[in-house]
Parts: structure tokens; C-alpha cells; sequence
């Protein structure tokens, strides 16, 4: 058997979160990279397609949020069994996270193709686009059950402190889906052009490819996975343990596409091709802010671990750290976007109002980057804690409190600037919240006798 040692609770601080940051970045601005080269190919078959995709993009983020909850569920409770020296309950959690991600997930899929067209009619979206975005979407959730159980597998295997196998996981899916996309949407020989539906297709196939590997490396290499069937009071244990921590962290997520969904609907007073510009400005975002992500996938495990092992001191220098790199990286990441702001949004489009309405969003938005990842990494280090609620009440400000309602008003005061205005403000005042509530959290849980 391989035990896994808790290998995050000795040596350097800021040395453990380089070396576990750096892999899982690879990985994920690979996958993002492939997001950009998706938005590129459908942006070259046609306008339509690409607002089809705009609708898309923020119920397909809601449907993945579900998967970074269950994955931070798996990864908080695997990561303190770990740092309490007991493999036996870490692999039992994390077999019991495949079981119930499956599960969950299957029942949404089915729903989700049940009431597509009503879903996207609620939206906005005009009559002409829903058959494009109900093929679309159709072959995406097929895909969902693969996406979630792949991603909360690689949770686990991030608990472990081991961030290489999952980033090279995430690099070889993104490199087949950026393979695939120009065969399945354009056409390639015998392969008949799909358009939209092949760019749904190469990332089922993709997908599908990251599920197999997933589950052979944490059977193989992590013995993270049992074959033995569970006692059916074993199960109710780690489920109810994973949903203590994925519930809310779920909701924590899926609150940034309902916001989404919300402002995505009220860009839609100005047509199709004001969608169509959100939706490349929310591409090239989600490319800027891969670091971020990063960071909020690997904090989660440090500081899981290091509570399990009682070091108080290690995380609060963790958190510390991460914010300095946070403030300093936002405003360079703005400068940025700004200076690149005329060339950027014509890689995607040639539409005079689809390119306005994305050079307008790179100005104004990602001068709060640096804050919004300071709300990722803090609401990450909450649920490495077990203690989620703050991290929901935090995104349920950001969006419910400031963002969508300083949209409406300021969409009535100032039209589209007002929007992203609204977006910049949410980010900053939320994550001066979210640093100090996490210093605290830390302060009180450490203090409390295990």
C-alpha cells in the first residue's frame, strides 16, 4: 500500500505553494487556452454561432460549479484524513466522492436536457439561435458526468500534495480537445463539418479521455480508490462528510454563473452581438485569471492539512503570501489587458459591436482581477478549514448584495459601462472582506482543541 504521508505540514511556506501552483497553472491555462481556441474556431464559422455560445457559456459554468464543490468537499476531508495519518478514511472518502459526483450529476444532465429550450427562452435568446444552442448543449451535458467525476478525482489527488499527475492531466485533455476542434467543427476528410456541435463533441471526447485517466492513476498510483463495497453507515459518512464541505462550496460557485446568467440577460437589451462580446470578454478573463484558479485549487489541501496537524502559524503566512501576490499580479494583469485591448477582441470577431463591447469590458473589469483572486483563494482556504459557510455568504455579497444590483442601476445611470463598473466594484469590496474574515477564521478554529 502507498501511504501518503501529509507532506504540506514541514518546510518553506511559500516554497509548497510554488511547487504545488505551478503544475496545476500549466494545466489549467492549457484547458483555458483550449477555451480561447474554441471561442476563436466558432467565432470563424459565424456571428450566430458565437452568441449561441454566449448564451451557453454561463449554464455550462453553473453545471461545473457543481463539480468544483464536490471537488473541494473531496479534497477538504481527504486532505485532513491525510494530515491525521489515516489512509484507509482518506481512500474511502475518495471513492465515495466518484460514487456520489456520478450520481448527482446524471440527475442534472437529465434535467438540463429536459428544459433547454425553456431555460434559454428565459434568457433571452431569440427563437432563431435555440435549435443551434439545443444541439450545442445537448452533446455538452452527455459530456457533464465525465467532467465532474474527472475533476473531483483530481481533487483528491491534489489532497495528497501531489499537483504534477492532475496538471499533466489537464495539459494532455486540453491538447486532444485543441487537436480535435478544427477536425469535428470544420470538417477533415471522411469527418463531416458539425460547426458549433463539433466543438461540443471534441470536448465530450476530451472529457471522456481526462475521466479514464483519472481513475487509473488514483487506482495505480495513489491507492486512492477501493473496489470493496462500502457499508452502507460508511457511505452516509463520507457523503454526509463531502457535502458538508461541497454543498456549500457548490453554491459558492454556481452563485459567479447565476450572476452571470443575470447580467447576461440584461446584456441582452442590447442584441445578439452585445452577448457575443460579453461572452469573448468572459473567455479572455477566464485566461487571465488561470493563476487564481490555480492558487484556490492548491490552498485548499495546504491548508486542510496544516489544520489537521494543528499549525495555525503556516497558514496564516499562506494566506498572507498569496494576498501580496494577489495585489501585485491584478494590476499587472490590467495593464495589460489595456494595452492589448484594440488587438485582442478582433482574434475572435470583425464585428464592429461585438469587438466595442469587449475592448469596454478589458478596461474597466480587470483593474479589480487582483482582488477577485483574493476572494478565490480565501473562500478556498474555508473549506480546507471544514468551515464553508463564510466562503457562500462571501460570494452570495459579491453577486446577490453588490454586483447585480449595482448592474441594474448602473446599466439605468450609464448603459454597458455601468455593467462592468458594477462587476469591478463587487470584486474589490469582497475581497478586502473576504482576507480579513479568513485571518480570523484561522485565528478561531486553530484556538479551538481538536
Amino acid at each position: 500500500m502507498n501511504k501518503r504521508r501529509a507532506r504540506l505540514v514541514e518546510g518553506p511556506v511559500g516554497r509548497h505553494l510554488v511547487d504545488m501552483t505551478v503544475p496545476v497553472l500549466f494545466g489549467i491555462a492549457t484547458m483555458m487556452a483550449q477555451g480561447l481556441i474554441d471561442t476563436f474556431f466558432i467565432g470563424r464559422v459565424g456571428d450566430r454561432e458565437l452568441a449561441a455560445f454566449g448564451f451557453g457559456f454561463p449554464i455550462l459554468m453553473i453545471v461545473t460549479s457543481v463539480a468544483i464543490g464536490l471537488g473541494a468537499g473531496t479534497s477538504s476531508v481527504v486532505a485532513r484524513a491525510i494530515g491525521a495519518d489515516d489512509h484507509r478514511r482518506a481512500r474511502r472518502l475518495a471513492t465515495d466522492s466518484l460514487l456520489l459526483s456520478f450520481g448527482i450529476t446524471l440527475v442534472i444532465c437529465v434535467i438540463g436536457i429536459i428544459f433547454i429550450n425553456p431555460l434559454f427562452r428565459l434568457l433571452g435568446a431569440p427563437e432563431d439561435l435555440l435549435p443551434l444552442i439545443r444541439g450545442f448543449m445537448i452533446i455538452l451535458y452527455c459530456g457533464v458526468p465525465f467532467v465532474v467525476v474527472g475533476m473531483v478525482g483530481m481533487a483528491s489527488m491534489r489532497a495528497t500534495g501531489d499537483t504534477r499527475l492532475p496538471g499533466t492531466l489537464m495539459v494532455l485533455a486540453a491538447v486532444l480537445n485543441i487537436i480535435l476542434d478544427p477536425i469535428l467543427i470544420f470538417g477533415l476528410g471522411p469527418v463531416p463539418a458539425m460547426g458549433l456541435n463539433g466543438a461540443a463533441m471534441a470536448a465530450l471526447l476530451a472529457r471522456g479521455a481526462i475521466f479514464a485517466g483519472t481513475i487509473y492513476l488514483m487506482r495505480y498510483r495513489l491507492d486512492l480508490v477501493s473496489f470493496n463495497v462500502p457499508q452502507p453507515g460508511e457511505l452516509r459518512s463520507s457523503w454526509r462528510a463531502i457535502l458538508h464541505v461541497g454543498i456549500p462550496a457548490a453554491a459558492t460557485n454556481a452563485i459567479v454563473p447565476f450572476g452571470a446568467v443575470v447580467v447576461t440577460a440584461i446584456i441582452a437589451r442590447f442584441g445578439p452581438e452585445a452577448v457575443a462580446g460579453f461572452g469573448v470578454a468572459t473567455r479572455i478573463e477566464s485566461m487571465m485569471l488561470v493563476i487564481y484558479y490555480a492558487m484556490s485549487s492548491i490552498i485548499g489541501p495546504f491548508v486542510g492539512q496544516n489544520f489537521s496537524a494543528g499549525k495555525e502559524g503556516r497558514i496564516l503566512r499562506a494566506l498572507w503570501l498569496c494576498t501580496i501576490f494577489c495585489i501585485g499580479s491584478g494590476l499587472c494583469i490590467a495593464a495589460l489587458l489595456a494595452l492589448l485591448s484594440g488587438y485582442l477582441p478582433t482574434l475572435f470577431s470583425d464585428n464592429p459591436d461585438v469587438i466595442g463591447v469587449t475592448r469596454l469590458f478589458l478596461w474597466v473589469v480587470p483593474i479589480s482581477y487582483g482582488a477577485y483572486g483574493m476572494v478565490m483563494v480565501m473562500n478556498a482556504s474555508f473549506n480546507g478549514l471544514g468551515n464553508p459557510m463564510p466562503a457562500a455568504y462571501i460570494s452570495i455579497a459579491r453577486i446577490l448584495i453588490v454586483y447585480v444590483p449595482l448592474a441594474f442601476i448602473g446599466v439605468a445611470l450609464f448603459g454597458m459601462p455601468g455593467i462592468f463598473i458594477a462587476y469591478a466594484l463587487a470584486n474589490i469590496v469582497t475581497g478586502a472582506l473576504a482576507y480579513a474574515w479568513a485571518r480570523r477564521s484561522v485565528k478561531t478554529l486553530c484556538a479551538v482543541p481538536a
